[in-house]
């Protein structure tokens, strides 16, 4: 049944993943939801050194909100913070250095931030897709450490700070390439069987909507959300996945098309409006499960696809 599943996420993926996918649904953007003036409002953006989420960091410095690049390489993040001073001509963009797969650097940076920044809106973008098993220095398996558990620890550390807040939002950038797994939570590390990168990061993302709904119903007055950005032309999709990059690169969307959604979520009133703990793509709230196809393959019973 996952070479089916696989398949029909595929399908899925090049009507609606690519270029062209975002730009049928734009047709139906309304530009005056990201018309607004941030003035006074604070943003943290994980892995903002490049991407998808250099490209939010961009829009929102752009209309005069105060932006936290979170990221890992110092070289790269000032680089990046000088670049988007420089075109939004917006000097309040900071840099924060921390590795987001140290559980222990990420809960103790969250700690240091919120004695003295408010925070709005956090961006959970940071991610990584090691295609080799590899161990953290604290033990855990890289994927899972970067993708789950530091979203989960830095979103849980910065709850009190963010209810002080008005309006407070968290985004999760998350992957339709969850829809090709079930929830497994036996094998959180992936000790089991041949490890397959792909399959692992899949898995975390997965674990992040999971999360988002969870954070949704214990916390009312925070807006939670995931979404997918659908397949974008980024570095980390060149150097983590680089035979579907050579085979799609003149599909793929821009880093600006697959952060949209990223930043009408974070900014715009309309999304404020829709219920919290959803899952959305192009700026809409979609399922979060792979719809069954009117004919499975043939010995195949029909069974909800998670």
């Amino acid at each position: 049944m996952s070479v089916y599943r696989n398949a029909v996420w595929f399908v899925k993926g090049l009507q609606e993943y690519t270029r062209s996918g975002y730009e049928a649904a734009a047709k139906h953007f309304a530009a005056a939801d990201l018309d607004v003036d941030l003035s006074g409002r604070s943003f943290m953006v994980t892995g903002a050194n490049s991407g998808i989420g250099k490209a939010a960091a961009q829009e929102i410095a752009s209309r005069g909100g105060t932006v936290h690049l979170v990221c890992r390489n110092k070289g790269r993040a000032e680089a990046a913070k000088d670049d988007i001073v420089q075109r939004s001509q917006n000097p309040n963009v900071h840099v924060h250095i921390v590795d987001m797969s140290s559980a222990r650097q990420v809960w103790e940076f969250a700690q240091r931030f919120s004695q003295d920044n408010a925070l709005h809106v956090l961006i959970n973008n940071a991610g990584c897709m090691v295609n080799q098993r590899e161990l953290t220095d604290e033990g855990l398996e890289k994927n899972f450490a970067t993708n789950t558990l530091g979203t989960f620890i830095l979103t849980t550390a910065l709850i009190p700070t963010l209810q002080k807040a008005e309006d407070p939002r968290v985004v999760t950038v998350s992957s339709g390439g969850m829809l090709t797994q079930k929830l497994n939570l036996d094998d959180l590390q992936f000790e089991k069987g041949a490890f397959d990168g792909t399959m692992a990061y899949a898995q975390n993302k997965r674990q992040q909507v999971v999360l988002t709904e969870r954070w949704a119903a214990l916390h009312k007055n925070i807006h939670f959300s995931s979404m997918h950005p659908g397949w974008a032309d980024t570095p980390a999709v060149q150097s983590s996945m680089p035979s579907f990059h050579a085979k799609m690169q003149s599909r793929l969307r821009t880093e600006a098309m697959g952060a949209d959604t990223v930043v009408w979520l974070a900014v715009s009133a309309a999304a404020a409006k829709q219920p919290s703990g959803l899952f959305f793509q192009d700026r809409k709230a979609v399922a979060t499960h792979l719809p069954l196809a009117a004919s499975p393959p043939a010995g195949s019973a029909p069974r909800t696809l998670q």
